[in-house]
């Protein structure tokens, strides 16, 4: 008899463990991943039971915030213009899980579910009071937010401008956007039938990708700032050095035919100054001065300044699903043809807007590229400053004297290429660029990027306007522009 009931009691002790190991798994090996779940109606309500907190722009203005409502989900979430911050904001859904935006980096904060919270959500407790999500504060300045996206129109594109000293976002404009609030509201039907909409197919023309971090352009000759980084980096190059030019190269070891756009980057006699050759963004001598200075030269330099790196921009695992840019991409060891198109923004050179924006920033600040950064700060519903964003270094990409050589450089191509950007009583430095694309290069992905003033930089912008038909200079110039004069008029 003593034998069964050991059998018995070993039997209970095992089942007892199976269940203590189950229970730990639900609640903390896979709590996240069911909550996340969209079949878990119980984990909708209290999301949508929550009072989340609002996403503020640098100003105070109210991007996001949570309105009572007089239905099952108590709140509802809603976007002051939705469009213009769509980029910034993310969504919050009733049927599909926030994943882009701030609604996504910061939403264990927002909804009040961060361990930095757990004071609060005790205090809520005992006292029977609502539960509140903590508020993010950015560093988006509403002005130049909507400047920028007046410009863009219609237009498939992206702006970015950042605070050159310290890594800030200061606009992040996508078009064409998307209103929020239609995926907000508490109408699931509609809800899904809208995000149906937009996202259909998930293509490059669906609004709901954020052009500026999660979409790949080639540079064009905006890429030639790395290129001339790169030989002056190596102590043989300076802004008078003549490199071969010429009004047509040959790619090695092809037929093809690589010609300038402007007559002036053909330089006298076959050869140009580098100066020059940036000024007039001359094709034949940057391809020829890719090759000279080999790949890996290049792309060491492509690579300091974020090229080959997924860049976090907010957030982290305990936060939420941190916002991230996708890699921006130089070929890895090429042959010498396509390294010539690679060093000329073409072929397989790709970038996101905000790193060419990073490219600028770190020129404007003396080869140290800063971590750009959305949010300034974080705080409880009390007002309680939970954590503030301090600027941080990612690297130190090249120095200060080729910093103020290519910026004089960059300065040539407004005064002498492109005086109609020019800003009265401001020094610009810029490089637009004109990166041929579709079938038989039939269109056009217009750039420019720079910074102002010159000689004391404060801002960093990169513009870029997709499927266009006339160069970078006319296309994204002039947005350029505008976008410097709100910010230094300010």
């Amino acid at each position: 008899m003593n034998k069964y009931l050991r059998q018995l009691f070993t039997a209970v002790v095992a089942l007892f463990v199976i269940l203590g190991l189950s229970s730990t798994i639900i609640m903390a090996v896979r709590a996240n991943a069911l909550n996340n779940d969209p079949r878990n109606a119980r984990s909708l309500y209290h999301q949508l039971g929550a009072y989340r907190g609002a996403i503020l722009a640098s100003d105070g203005t109210v991007m996001a915030k949570s309105e009572p409502v007089n239905d099952a989900f108590k709140y509802l979430r809603t976007y002051s213009n939705g469009p213009l911050y769509a980029p910034v904001t993310g969504f919050f859904s009733i049927n599909q899980t926030a994943d882009r935006g701030l609604e996504a980096s910061r939403s264990m904060l927002l909804n009040g579910e961060a361990d930095s919270l757990i004071w609060q959500r005790a205090k809520a407790m005992l006292t029977g009071t609502t539960n509140q999500g903590a508020s993010i504060e950015t560093s988006i300045d509403p002005k130049l937010q909507q400047v920028a996206y007046d410009q863009l129109g219609t237009r498939d594109g992206a702006a970015v401008a950042i605070e050159v000293n310290t890594g800030r976002i200061l606009a992040m404009v996508s078009t064409p956007s998307y209103d929020p609030n239609k995926l907000a509201t508490h109408d699931a039907k509609a809800a899904s039938q809208s995000y149906n909409e937009l996202s259909a197919g998930q293509n490059q023309n669906s609004p709901l990708i954020n052009r500026a971090t999660s979409q790949l352009y080639p540079p064009g000759s905006t890429f030639k700032t790395i290129v001339a980084l790169a030989a002056l980096e190596t102590g043989d190059y300076q802004t008078d050095t003549k490199i071969p030019a010429g009004s047509s190269y040959t790619l090695p070891g092809t037929a093809t035919q690589l010609p300038n756009d402007e007559a002036q980057g053909d330089g006298v006699n076959g050869q140009i100054s580098l100066q020059e050759a940036v000024a007039w963004s001359s094709n034949t001598a940057f391809a020829q001065l890719g090759v000279k200075l080999g790949a890996s030269k290049v792309s060491d330099m492509a690579t300091k300044l974020g090229f080959g790196s997924t860049i976090t921009i907010d957030g982290t695992e305990s936060t939420g699903t941190p916002m991230t840019a996708t890699a921006s991409t130089f070929p890895s060891d090429p042959t010498d043809d396509k390294l010539a198109l690679a060093s000329i923004g073409q072929g397989d050179t790709t970038a996101t807007p905000l790193q060419m924006a990073m490219v600028a920033q770190a020129i404007a600040n003396n080869g140290k590229l800063m971590q750009p950064t959305l949010v300034d700060r974080v705080r409880a519903a009390d007002l309680t400053v939970l954590s503030q964003t301090k600027p941080q270094t990612m690297a130190n990409a090249f120095s200060k004297d080729s910093a103020d050589k290519l910026t004089t450089m960059m300065e040539s191509v407004m005064t002498e290429a492109n005086p109609q950007l020019a800003i009265d009583g401001i020094k610009v430095a810029t490089k637009t660029g004109t990166a041929q694309i579709g079938i038989d290069n039939s269109a056009i992905d217009g750039w420019a990027i720079g910074f102002a003033p010159a000689d004391n930089p404060q801002i960093a912008v990169a513009v870029l306007v997709h499927n266009t038909d006339v160069h970078g200079s006319l296309a994204a110039g002039p947005i350029m522009r505008a976008m410097m004069q709100e910010a230094l008029q300010q």
